[in-house]
C-alpha cells in the first residue's frame, strides 16, 4: 500500500456538507473579493489567536510583504532572518529593497540561533524575522529581548505554526506582526493560496489594511503605494469551516509524532535530539557522536503542532539514500529544505561561503520529513517505521 506524504481527501470528506454550504453561500452572494465572509473569518482568527486585529490576505508570502511594508522597511535596511527556511521569508525582505542578513539555525529545534543573530546586528539592522519552523515556536522571549536592546521591529513568520504556542501564548501574537499561510499543505489549509497577518497595534493594523488594497483610503484616493493583497471570499468561507477543527487536527499530528518517536527511537543508532543542546554553543557534538539518525523533539514550553515531522540522517549521502529507499517502497517524503537560503543563487552574494552558516549548511544535507497528516492510518505509519528500520539495518 502506498503512503502519501499528505492526503486531504479524508479531512475534506468529513466536512463536505459544511464546505458545500459555504461554497454555495458565496456563489449566491455574488461577493467574491473581501466582504462579509472575509470579515467573519478575521473575527474568528482574532478569537482563536487572541490577537487584537487580524487581516486576511492573498497568501502567507504577501502577509510577510505587507508586514514589512507597514513597518516601513526600505533600501539600506537590514533584516535578520534564518538561512534554513522557505524562500518567502527572505524573498519578501528583498522585495521591499531591504537586505536579508542570514542567521544560522539550531539543529535541535530548527529555529533561528539567537546567539548568531546577535553577532550579525549592525547599525543598519532594523528588524528580526524569526520563523516558527515545522510547527514549533522559536524562542520569542529571547527574540523580543534582543529586539528591545537593539531597537528592532519583530515579525513572526508563523506560516507553518497556526495554533502553535510559546509558553501558552499563540504563535504570531508576540511581536509587531504575526504572519500565517493557509496554503493547502498547512495544518489549516485553504483550497488555494490564502494568508493572514495579526497584530495588537491598531495603527499598524490600519496601515496594513490600506496597503492590502493598493494603498487606497477612501476609494480611489491613494496616500501610499500598496498592492493587491486581497483575500478571496470563497477561501475565507471555506477556512472558517475548517478553523474550529484545527486543534483536533494538531492533536492528531502530535499523536502521530509521538508514535514515530516511540517506534523509531527503538532502532539502533537512532537518538532523539537533546533539549540540553537546543540553541547553545557546541550543542551538536554529544547528540551526534554515535547517532545515525536524530529525531525531532518538542520543547516542553512549546505547543508543537507538527506541521512536519523532520528528522536528520547523519552521514554524507545517507539522507538521499533513505529517501530513495522510501520512494521504492511507495512511501512519500519531502526535503524541507535541500539548499539553505544563503546558498541560493539569488542570495549567494550576501554571504562569503556556505560554511559561514555551518548548521544551516549541514541541515540541508540531512533533513527529511515523513508523512504526519492527521488522518494518516496507523497501519501506514507502521509501514513507514518498518521501512526506516529496514534502511537502518541494511
Amino acid at each position: 500500500m502506498n503512503v502519501c506524504l499528505l492526503d486531504l481527501k479524508a479531512q475534506h470528506a468529513a466536512l463536505e456538507p459544511q464546505l458545500r454550504e459555504a461554497f454555495l453561500r458565496v456563489l449566491h452572494s455574488g461577493h467574491f473579493i473581501l466582504g462579509p465572509e472575509v470579515e467573519n473569518f478575521e473575527r474568528a482568527l482574532v478569537q482563536f489567536t487572541g490577537a487584537k486585529y487580524a487581516l486576511g490576505v492573498s497568501s502567507g508570502t504577501d502577509a510577510i510583504l505587507v508586514a514589512l511594508m507597514a513597518l516601513g522597511l526600505e533600501p539600506g535596511d537590514e533584516v535578520l532572518c534564518p538561512a534554513f527556511t522557505f524562500f518567502a521569508t527572505a524573498g519578501c525582505v528583498s522585495r521591499v529593497g531591504a537586505t536579508p542578513v542570514f542567521v544560522d539555525s539550531c539543529p535541535v529545534c530548527f529555529n533561528l540561533d539567537l546567539a548568531d543573530a546577535a553577532r550579525r546586528i549592525t547599525a543598519r539592522t532594523r528588524a528580526i524575522l524569526p520563523v516558527h519552523l515545522f510547527g514549533q515556536a522559536a524562542d520569542m522571549d529571547g527574540v523580543n529581548e534582543l529586539a528591545k536592546i537593539n531597537h528592532l521591529r519583530v515579525i513572526e513568520d508563523a506560516a507553518q505554526a497556526m495554533g502553535a504556542t510559546y509558553r501558552g501564548t499563540q504563535a504570531g501574537t508576540m511581536s509587531d506582526f504575526g504572519t500565517f499561510s493557509f496554503f493547502p499543505t498547512k495544518n489549516l489549509g485553504a483550497f488555494g493560496d490564502a494568508g493572514a497577518l495579526v497584530t495588537n497595534n491598531k495603527a499598524l493594523y490600519e496601515r496594513a489594511k490600506i496597503l492590502r488594497m493598493h494603498g487606497m483610503e477612501p476609494k480611489y484616493y491613494h496616500s501610499v503605494i500598496g498592492g493587491n493583497f486581497r483575500l478571496d471570499a470563497l477561501q475565507a468561507a471555506l477556512l472558517a469551516v475548517k478553523l474550529p477543527h484545527l486543534n483536533a487536527y494538531s492533536e492528531a499530528r502530535r499523536h502521530n509524532a509521538a508514535a514515530y518517536t516511540e517506534r523509531l527511537s527503538a532502532f539502533p543508532g537512532v537518538k532523539v535530539a537533546r533539549l540540553e543542546d537546543c540553541c547553545s554553543a557546541g550543542r551538536s557534538a554529544e547528540t551526534e557522536e554515535d547517532a545515525r539518525m536524530v529525531l525531532p523533539v518538542a520543547c516542553p514550553h512549546n505547543g508543537h503542532i507538527w506541521n512536519q515531522y523532520t528528522l536528520r540522517v547523519i552521514g554524507a549521502g545517507r539522507r538521499d539514500a533513505l529517501r530513495a529507499h522510501l520512494t521504492a517502497k511507495g512511501i512519500g517524503s519531502e526535503i524541507y529544505y535541500p539548499l539553505p537560503l544563503h546558498e541560493q543563487a539569488c542570495f549567494a552574494h550576501l554571504v562569503g561561503k556556505p560554511e559561514d552558516l555551518p548548521v544551516a549548511h549541514r541541515l540541508g544535507g540531512e533533513v527529511i520529513s515523513l508523512p504526519i497528516y492527521p488522518e494518516l492510518p496507523r497501519e501506514q505509519l507502521e509501514q513507514v517505521c518498518t521501512a526506516v528500520g529496514e534502511f537502518l539495518r541494511a
